[in-house]
């Protein structure tokens, strides 16, 4: 089997300005560096379709829902926060990059496909249960999650962030959901300021400091995570994947490499081969420098694609 790989160009039609950091440039910068290698051949490429308005609820309640709706300009640009902004494209891009997530689990789950990368936008993981913030409008992955245990009626699922600011819209929407385990890392303190201390049991953080080696960074992170991963036994692994930690990206301080998050993919496949039969499920969340973003894309691609 293969992995999947989805794609929609209206995610690029979602534009918060030139200056603004969460740009279409992100995915054309990894389209770009992946056609310089075999895994254009090799992925298969989906185009995704819609979430639907049934499927949101599982997370979003409706009047958030249309909070939104209300909002979403025909020109222009509305600010739901001082860094994110709706655009006439906007909730098309965030409903395809939810879809996307939707079917990515129903195609891993049904054996379509043995993993997938959803290289869409905008991202999810910022997104609370009744908040937009962060980029994030949908949550991409709370969504994935809930449509693997509740349609597919899985018992566990683990979800993991290496983006470097916290997930604290996942955060919101599982904690203390027992059929959930959340194993995030992130710079700290640094944005979103919030979830970090007195979590429940199913939400484990590994808070790493500005300036961290890589070194310091793959040792605290096995420390933190491995064997509740180990002993949770995930039938299915989802990945908010953020690139934002690379030593040259400008929105943190943290000295990933590009090996890091191959590194970090190859302890994920792990689990995931031990567990889930292989089933990872990843998705796009930060990364901002935009060489740096596709090479490690491809780097965390390339260790999905060699799984079989």
């Amino acid at each position: 089997m293969t992995t999947a790989f989805f794609s929609h160009d209206d995610c690029l039609k979602h534009n918060m300005g030139p200056e603004h950091p969460e740009s279409p440039e992100r995915i054309t910068s990894i389209l770009a560096h992946i056609a310089d290698t075999e895994l254009q051949q090799n992925l298969d490429w989906v185009r995704p379709e819609e979430i639907t308005r049934d499927q949101l609820l599982m997370v979003h309640p409706e009047s958030y829902l249309q909070q939104l709706d209300l909002m979403a300009p025909t020109r222009g640009r509305v600010f739901t926060d001082p860094d994110t902004s709706l655009m006439p494209d906007t909730l098309r891009a965030a409903r395809l990059a939810a879809g996307g997530n939707i079917q990515a689990v129903d195609m891993v789950m049904s054996s379509q496909v043995t993993n997938a990368f959803v290289c869409a936008r905008p991202p999810g993981h910022h997104a609370e249960r009744t908040k937009s913030m962060g980029f994030c409008f949908y949550n991409n992955i709370a969504l994935a999650a809930l449509r693997a245990l509740n349609f597919h009626q899985l018992e566990r699922v683990a979800i993991i962030d290496f983006d470097v600011h916290q997930g604290n819209g996942t955060v919101d929407i599982v904690s203390g959901d027992e059929r959930i385990m959340m194993c995030s890392s992130f710079q700290h303190p640094l944005y979103p300021h919030s979830h970090v201390h007195r979590q429940p049991d199913n939400i484990i953080n590994a808070p790493i400091e500005a300036n961290c080696s890589s070194a310091e960074y793959r040792k605290r992170v096995e420390a933190s995570w491995l064997k509740k991963l180990q002993d949770f036994r995930p039938q299915l692994v989802l990945v908010s994947a953020g690139f934002d930690g690379h030593r040259l990206d400008p929105m943190a301080e943290t000295n990933l490499e590009t090996e890091d998050y191959r590194w970090l993919t190859e302890m994920i496949v792990s689990v995931a081969h031990d567990h889930a039969n292989d089933r990872v499920i990843s998705t796009l969340e930060g990364g901002y420098h935009l060489r740096a973003l596709g090479e490690s894309v491809v780097a965390h691609l390339e260790v999905l694609d060699a799984v079989y």
